[in-house]
């Protein structure tokens, strides 16, 4: 049986030590938060991860949910655990109090969605949606809708998604059909069929609130076309119970490769009513603020996935004997030595462990500045935030899910031949992970949209939200011993990002398929560069506390330190073959013959 434990340590680290949670407490709507209180929340939060959701995670990818007749039921025990959840508070914890939410800042309720990823990724998909259809209302709705629709989506009574997706289109949006017609009401009558929809049906709420893109009659061709509909499961009376089912069905649920706990429902919509959201035309630009918080989601389900995976290759190279040190006998009174103190599986742990860590730094980063945005009222601040954001909403979403499937794979073959074995749990991880670098936009599409739109844009200034404070942070610490190993190879990495850079735009000059020939390595080589940057501070903070007093603090310190060695020594340097693949161009792929295929 797989094992679990919230790293409870590691997040405050980050949370208090790295960026300094008392500076969150300033910001308007924060001063309530204390770091005693988030702590206090991250402890209930790993609670009902371990104790509630965790034991169900197997049960759901035994059973997954079931269809019949246009019913879907998810597995046994997700409805109590579901209502467990919502009477926690847990779907409204960063939500706004003005809707019932609880107003943490997002550099917590990160680390609470981590917690709740590792434990069980599919169960956590259905609040998930929701989270991501309030943001849309939130920032698109108009205040009668806000009032009418938020409370209940934040209380979890009911849930949201997002329809986008048809059985023609995905990424390409502009082709979509799905049809708006106006009501003389002033709602509209919605028809269409949407496929891969996560929550679209299930059996956790009274009512489904779906975010549904659609084309008005007169809209113009492609994506400036598209409109974007609120369109409930059921249709609420004035007074606000339910009233009749809304013209729309369930059709099938898919069969997948992994997230059985999750149905993934093909959604038909034959006359549903639906009101309007924003303004006609614009909703692309609407579901993009749901897509983006979707986007870091997922990210953080790549990290999660990761986080347990992890945990639990350690557990059985601690357990597991076979074959002997190459440096001698370690365990005399065992027929065998445990397979840590073999270097390709301490290899395999620590490159897990150094990428974990600093995927989490990079998320604290990232839920800084966007809790900055939230809420700052400093014009500039929000600006630098907003930018800063942007440009690593990809890079988030594409490096932790590929490397949330590359751990889970690496626990895998920690485990050996029981790893490919279901009775041990952790195939589940490498299944549940693969989806992450689908949807939400593919990975390669995130590398596009890094190196095709972030880039460029505004003459590069969301980039410089990056390079300037790493480069203050290496002038700053030019004098500091504890980096003097750190800060040579941050630099070269760093550098290796700005020719990088030099190349793909110049290369865009004359031939865009250099931009599609260079993304993917691109943002590898930005996503590295980053985490390199975070380690580095990482160190800066850890290295003076490595000798405190006790035990058990100074190991966590010593061991930051050790992480960061291996980072830098052994995994950053990919860097520089990333940089040798970006200046080759894009010849060799795309003047090979499409007949050799």
């Amino acid at each position: 049986m797989p094992v679990y434990k919230a790293p409870l340590k590691d997040m405050r680290f980050v949370l208090h030590e790295l960026y300094d949670s008392t500076a969150i407490a300033e910001l308007p709507g924060n001063a309530d938060f204390t770091p005693e209180l988030i702590d206090s929340v991250l402890e209930e939060a790993a609670k009902i991860s371990e104790e509630v959701l965790f034991p169900l995670n197997q049960v759901g990818d035994r059973e997954g949910c079931t269809y019949e007749n246009g019913v879907v039921r998810t597995p046994t025990g997700y409805r109590e655990a579901y209502r467990t959840f919502c009477e926690g508070g847990w779907t409204s914890i960063s939500a706004d109090p003005d809707y019932g939410g609880q107003g943490m800042p997002l550099t917590a309720a990160m680390m609470v969605e981590e917690m709740f990823c590792s434990a069980n990724v599919a169960f956590g998909l259905y609040p998930g949606l929701s989270h991501g259809a309030y943001v849309a209302l939130k920032h698109s709705g108009s205040e009668e809708q806000k009032k009418a629709w938020l409370p209940n989506i934040v209380s979890g009574k009911w849930t949201g998604t997002m329809c986008l997706t048809e059985p023609h289109c995905g990424t390409d949006l502009g082709m979509l059909r799905t049809k708006a017609v106006p009501n003389d009401d002033g709602t509209y009558s919605i028809t269409g069929n949407k496929i891969f929809i996560s929550a679209g049906e299930h059996d956790l709420a009274e009512n489904i609130v779906h975010l549904v893109l659609a084309r008005l009659p007169d809209a113009p061709a492609g994506v400036k076309g598209i409109s974007m509909f609120l369109v409930p499961k059921f249709l609420p009376r004035e007074d606000g119970t339910l009233g009749p089912r809304n013209g729309m069905q369930c059709t099938a649920i898919e069969h997948k490769m992994g997230l059985n706990g999750s149905a993934t429902c093909a959604m038909s919509f034959d006359g549903a009513t639906g009101w309007l959201v924003g303004e006609p035309n614009k909703g692309l630009a609407a579901m993009f603020k749901m897509m983006n918080t979707e986007r870091l989601s997922v990210g953080i389900q790549g990290l999660g996935i990761a986080e347990v995976a992890y945990q639990n290759a350690v557990a059985y190279a601690r357990e597991r004997i076979q074959g002997r040190s190459l440096t001698g006998t370690k365990a005399p009174e065992k027929q065998a030595d445990p397979i840590l103190v073999h270097p390709d599986v301490r290899r395999m742990l620590l490159t897990s462990r150094a990428y974990i860590e600093g995927c989490r730094a990079l998320a604290g980063w990232v839920a800084r500045e966007l809790e900055i945005l939230e809420k700052s009222d400093d014009g500039d601040a929000k600006q630098a935030a907003d930018d800063f954001a942007s440009l690593m909403t990809p890079v988030v979403k594409a490096m932790f899910t590929d490397l949330g499937f590359e751990i889970a794979s690496l626990a895998v073959q920690t485990y050996g031949g029981h790893g490919y074995i279901r009775d041990h749990g952790i195939e589940q991880y490498v299944r549940d992970a693969r989806i992450a670098m689908l949807y939400e936009g593919t990975n390669g599409i995130q590398a596009l949209d890094l190196v095709g739109r972030k880039l460029p844009q505004d003459g590069g200034r969301l980039l410089t939200r990056f390079l300037d404070p790493v480069l203050e942070f290496i002038d700053a610490h030019q004098d500091n011993d504890a980096l003097a190993e750190f800060l040579p190879a941050l630099s070269q990495a760093l550098e290796h990002v700005q020719e990088a850079t030099g190349l793909i735009m110049e290369g865009a000059m004359t031939n865009r398929d250099e931009v599609g020939a260079a993304s993917v390595d691109y943002l590898r080589l930005f996503g590295l560069a980053s985490l390199a940057f975070v380690w580095a501070r990482m160190v800066a903070v850890a290295a003076p506390k490595a000798g405190e007093d006790g035990e058990e603090a100074a190991q966590f310190y010593r061991a930051k330190v050790q992480t960061a060695k291996f980072f830098m020594e052994r995994l950053l340097p990919q860097t520089g073959a990333l940089l040798a693949a970006i200046r080759s161009g894009a010849a060799t792929m795309m003047e090979f013959e499409d007949a050799a295929f």
